[in-house]
This record gives structure tokens, sequence and C-alpha cells, in this order.
């Protein structure tokens, strides 16, 4: 695979080009997005899911155009879409074609998991390319990233890290969840150790093959900004590793609680924010300033803002 087409090679360059390690998580809730959208949305489709589909996909499309040139990708959170069924679908599928052609890398926040066939079958679908009758044919789908879930061990994991090799694309593991409760699981001890990191071992070994020549793999972490002491842990165990980093915002991160996710040089990881930035429109100071008529230009200020806080905080 030339570094041209490796997942991490083509995320780094993206995050040099934009000087930004910020990306946007676009999880439209229904009930969050500007009224005037919505209504005009259920005069054109009435009370139905179209109308909700077509409310998410015309309020993805804004937030795109006005954060494209900030940030190096975006991350869908596939529920947000699933619960509206084929439609929200659509609407997801719009969403993707329409980052990717503005430049943005994809990852797709869908947590997939199983063994076997039922794995490769999730890895063709968002990583590679289906196969039709003996033929690849193109996948609706189809992302430059996706976050997976670990439990299932080895057999779980690795249909996905082989598809991505194959398609050059990338996956973000589960390891240390920004949630409250992650240390439920995710805190119990190994062999006097905690799970998290026995998991970021395994991370690192699954990854060790499928490094790009910007020295990072595309088998990368989830790892929570609302952990900051064990972001630091993970980060020695994980020194090739991208890190996807929840929890920035609406669940109380700070940009100083993200600077252990980093390595040495400032590389490495990729901070995420969704409701901070989304509905920016709805919260002080953007409010007073944007209104709900400027809920894009109220997203791209929070952006700004983020990424100002992120690059104060790494400076030495």
């Amino acid at each position: 695979m030339s570094s041209v087409s490796h997942f991490a090679d083509r995320l780094y360059a993206a995050i040099e080009r934009t000087g930004s390690p910020v990306v946007v998580g676009l999880d439209p809730r229904l009930e969050s997005l500007p009224a005037s959208l919505l209504a005009t949305c259920r005069q054109i489709h009435g009370a139905t899911v179209s109308a909700a589909a077509a409310a998410l996909w015309q309020f993805n499309r804004a937030i795109i155009d006005a954060v494209h040139d900030l940030v190096p990708a975006v991350k869908p959170q596939l529920a947000f879409y699933e619960r509206y069924g084929v439609e929200g679908l659509r609407a997801f599928v719009n969403t993707v074609h329409y980052a990717r052609q503005a430049g943005l890398l994809v990852i797709a926040d869908g947590k997939r998991n199983d063994i076997g066939p039922v794995a490769a079958s999730y890895a063709d679908a968002f990583l590679g390319t289906p196969v039709v009758f003996a033929e690849e044919v193109p996948g609706d789908f189809a992302v430059d990233a996706l976050t997976v879930n670990a439990y299932l061990g080895s057999d779980g994991i690795q249909p996905f890290v082989e598809c991505a090799q194959r398609h050059g694309t990338g996956l973000f593991v589960l390891v240390k969840t920004s949630n409250p409760s992650s240390g439920e699981v995710q805190d119990l001890l190994v062999d006097r150790r905690p799970l998290y990191e026995y998991l970021g071992e395994l991370v690192n070994r699954w990854g060790q093959d499928c490094r790009g020549a910007c020295g990072y793999s595309a088998v990368g972490a989830v790892v929570g900004a609302t952990y900051p002491e064990q972001g630091k842990r993970l980060r020695a165990l994980m020194p090739h590793a991208f890190f996807l980093v929840p929890g920035y915002g609406a669940q109380g991160a700070t940009a100083a609680d993200v600077v252990g996710c980093f390595d040495a040089q400032g590389q490495g990881a990729l901070v995420n924010a969704s409701r901070s930035i989304l509905f920016a429109y709805r919260t002080s100071p953007y409010a007073e300033r944007y209104g709900e008529a400027g809920y894009a230009a109220a997203a791209r200020a929070a952006t700004q803002r983020m990424l100002e806080d992120i690059q104060q905080a790494l400076r030495p």
C-alpha cells in the first residue's frame, strides 16, 4: 500500500494542512435543530421521517460548509441517522459524500463488532467494498474510518484490520471511553492492572503492521478526554496509534485535559466535539451574536475557539 492511500498518512496530512486536530461530530438531534429549518422541512414533507431526514441533511450541509477549512475530519454518529430508518440512512450517505467532496475525512461512529463473516461484512460496508456476484462494487456507507468495539477480542478486530489494510482505511478501537460509568468495566483489574491498559497493549499489537510513512498506524484508539491521567498512560502504551478523543466541551473536558493524548511533538490525536459546536447557536456568547439564523456561523466560531484553546494548551 502506498503512503498516499494509507489512512494514517492521509489523516496526518489533513491535520498538517489545516493546522487543526479538531474533528466535528455530526450528531444532529432533531429537537435541537433550528425551528425555522424544521418548519420548512415539515411544510414540504409533513410530519414524517422524510422531513426529519431532510432536516438532518440540510443542517449537516450547512455545518460542513462552515467548518470544512478549519478541521481535517468529521464524525457522524450513525445512531442519529438510523433512528429515522431508510430516510435517515440516506441523510447519512448524503452527508458522507458531501463531506468527502469538501476535502474532509469521514469517521463513522458506529462501534461495530462481531466475529467471522459478520465482522467482515461490517468492515466491507464501511471500510471496503462489498462483493456482489464476485465483483467489488462501491458501497453506500464507505468512509475513511470506523469506530469498533473490541469486547470479542482479536477475532472481532482482525477482519476490520485486514479490510483496512486492503483499502487504505482505518479503525478506532474503544479503549477508555469518556462516559462516567466506563470504569465499571474498563477499570477492572487484570493481573493487577486496569483492563484499559491491557486493551491499549492489544491495540498497539494489532496495529504494528499497519503503520504508514508518518509513523502512525491505521489502527487507532478511542480515549476519552474526561480521563486525562489515563490518557497519558495510554499514550505511552500506544505510541503509534492515533487517538480519537471524545469528551471535550459538553461532557466537561477542557483543552488542558486532552494534552496527554498527544505525543511529545503535539501530534497523534483528534479531539472531537459535537454538541458544543453544532448547537453553539443556542448558548452564550454565540446565541446573542448569531441567533438561530446564524447557526452555521456560530458553529464556525465555536470551532475556531476550540482550536485556539487546544493550540494554546499544546504550546510548550
